[in-house]
């Protein structure tokens, strides 16, 4: 028997609660996993509560991350004592996921820990740092270069922000962080952000063409917030798109593609294949000071990741929370 998070349905009306399971329950996988830490993220905040129908089948143990050392494995690329590393592939939402002390996964999955990170470290990154730094890359790759101008992180507090904020500036840009949580600026000043601006200047319908400011974006928003950031990027700048905090839709004109020539980049974490994973996950051991992650992450117990949960979409949560999945 083990603890986990179960998120349950019965006659339309979901629950979830802390409970002991079977490891008889466990879902089909090649590897087995005695779980270190995992975390929240919106999406698990959304499953935990039920505002989004997130989870795809019932009973579904919910968390998008986890780190832990296997126990078992058939795959030829682990083995037992191995420590390893789960950022998304829809485990949480069809698949059993790491808000429990032991999970079973396929291989294939699976990252191995980098050995500049503990396990509850690797867990203050997650998904959440995991994706900034894809986006990092994608900028970079895009010819987003310190010396084309300012970029723009929107949502900075929160865990795709703050990650962010602090690669992007050890990469030597100028960082501007968007916030609607002014009390927050010396926290991003913190995390290496050279100024910040309201959020409110984003979050509302605005012209299609504005004056240029940013040569590259990392955006978790959205609506609003991603069409008017796209309207201020510079000629040639590049604007990475990984989140919809505002709402899905992207009330925008291709003014800013047409007229200037600049790139919205769609970057995915959940289903990205292993060479860009294994890529953003050297990005983070190199580029990241393990120290700013304790300023990043907050640590709760599993019993608290229901509450938090709420928390978490009420947008009383900065930064990172880490769940210490056995305590």
């Amino acid at each position: 028997m083990f603890s986990a998070i179960v998120i349950d349905k019965t006659d339309d009306k979901q629950g979830v609660a802390l409970t002991q399971v079977d490891e008889s329950q466990l879902p089909e996988g090649d590897v087995t996993i005695d779980v270190e830490y995992s975390t929240l993220n919106y999406k698990d905040g959304l499953a935990i509560t039920g505002k989004s129908p997130v989870v795809r089948k019932f009973p579904m143990v919910p968390g998008i991350d986890l780190v832990g050392t296997v126990r078992e494995s058939s795959h030829a690329d682990w083995k037992a004592g191995d420590k390893v590393v789960l950022n998304g592939w829809g485990v949480g939402e069809g698949h059993w996921g790491g808000l429990a002390q032991v999970a079973r996964l396929k291989g294939d999955w699976l990252v191995p820990l980098p050995s500049a990170f503990t396990g509850k470290q690797a867990m203050a990154i997650g998904t959440a740092g995991y994706t900034a730094a894809l986006c990092v890359d994608a900028l970079v790759k895009a010819g987003v270069t310190p010396d084309k101008g300012e970029v723009l992180v929107t949502g900075a507090t929160g865990g795709v922000g703050s990650v962010a904020v602090a690669l992007l500036k050890k990469a030597g840009f100028t960082v501007v962080g968007s916030t609607g949580k002014a009390s927050e600026a010396d926290y991003l000043k913190q995390l290496g952000a050279d100024s910040i601006i309201d959020r409110a200047e984003l979050s509302a319908q605005g012209k299609p063409l504005q004056k240029e400011r940013w040569a590259g974006v990392v955006d978790s928003v959205g609506s609003f917030t991603l069409a008017n950031a796209c309207a201020q990027t510079r000629y040639g700048g590049a604007v990475a798109a990984c989140g919809l905090a505002q709402g899905m839709d992207f009330p925008a004109s291709v003014a800013p593609f047409i007229l200037r020539g600049v790139r919205l980049l769609g970057v995915d974490s959940v289903m990205a294949p292993k060479a860009p994973r294994l890529a953003a996950w050297e990005r983070l051991a190199r580029d990241l000071d393990p120290s700013l992650l304790d300023v990043i992450a907050t640590e709760i117990s599993l019993g608290e990741a229901v509450a938090a949960a709420s928390d978490l979409l009420d947008g009383k949560v900065r930064g990172r929370v880490v769940v210490d999945v056995n305590r």
